[in-house]
């Protein structure tokens, strides 16, 4: 279900913690349409309160150009405007072809790009391509990062069903490059797939992040577990593929395909750029 939220509260909401780097996030929608089961979002107070099943619902957030623009000047009297979008839904989920909420943001963000010190745009929807050239025009200001967990599609649909294609997500990263913009692949959670899937990454990707069940779902396994994830592999797939050692496994394989100053693990994956360490630096758990 989609709907338009009538609330005019604030768009630009301050961070830290596992996005310390950014100074705020910024989620255009409330929910999220493609209710992957392993999302966790739906473990958070503002999901578990709802009331509703996780991927029932998507609303829209009135965006106000004139108001973001105030938000952003005031943003910059206070310091740094390095924004993450999104950290609680998909800002180009289904709804955006119908509201276009996430281009409006993008248009106010482009109107005035001196307010914007950096843009991390996170998503696993080909719609993002039809941005390329609001997002060309930030330049340097910003990263888009495509999820793609695995290039097998059989796998994609028992994982994720209610996500775009496989297909779908590559054709998009291959628009947004050829618009010159930076491009991440983020591997996250890795998924099983192919013995050629890294190569495709490698040659999809300016980056790329990898995020697995165990340091990733943010407990040290324990929301993986609680979720029963390790039931969602068929039993040939589990010993191979649901281990804490794929991750970095998965990242040497890329590193044989591509600079390993552009590959990163965990945490370091979602940063801004230049506060990211390379996934060959050892880094404690807690800090990944």
């Amino acid at each position: 279900m989609t709907a338009m939220s009538h609330s005019r509260s604030r768009l630009l909401t301050p961070t830290g913690g596992y996005l310390r780097g950014y100074d705020y996030t910024l989620n255009p929608f409330i929910g999220c349409a493609y209710g992957c089961k392993y999302c966790y979002v739906q473990a958070l107070p503002v999901a578990r309160f709802r009331g509703e099943p996780w991927g029932s619902y998507a609303e829209a957030k009135p965006i106000n150009p004139e108001d973001l623009l105030r938000e952003l000047r005031r943003a910059r009297q206070r310091g740094g405007t390095r924004i993450f979008m999104s950290s609680s839904t998909d800002p180009y989920q289904p709804a955006e072809w119908r509201v276009g909420a996430t281009r409006t943001v993008l248009r106010t963000l482009t109107s005035a790009p001196e307010l914007v010190d950096f843009l991390f745009v996170q998503t696993r929807s080909p719609l993002v391509a039809r941005d390329a050239d609001l997002l060309a025009s930030l330049r340097h200001r910003v990263l888009v990062s495509v999820t793609l967990e695995t290039d097998r599609e059989e796998v994609r649909r028992r994982f994720t069903p209610f996500a775009p294609t496989v297909r779908a997500r590559i054709r998009a990263i291959e628009a947004l490059r050829a618009h010159a913009i930076p491009v991440q692949v983020a591997v996250a959670p890795i998924l099983p797939s192919s013995p050629d899937f890294p190569r495709l990454v490698a040659e999809l990707a300016d980056f790329a992040a990898i995020d697995d069940w165990f340091i990733g779902d943010g407990a040290n396994g324990r929301r993986s577990r609680a979720l029963g994830v390790e039931q969602w592999y068929l039993p040939a797939e589990r010993d191979a593929w649901y281990r804490p050692e794929q991750a970095r496994d998965f990242a040497e394989l890329l590193a044989e395909r591509m600079p390993r100053d552009r590959i990163f693990l965990h945490q370091q994956g979602f940063l801004p750029l230049d506060v990211r360490r390379p996934f060959d630096e050892r880094i404690d758990p807690e800090h990944a």
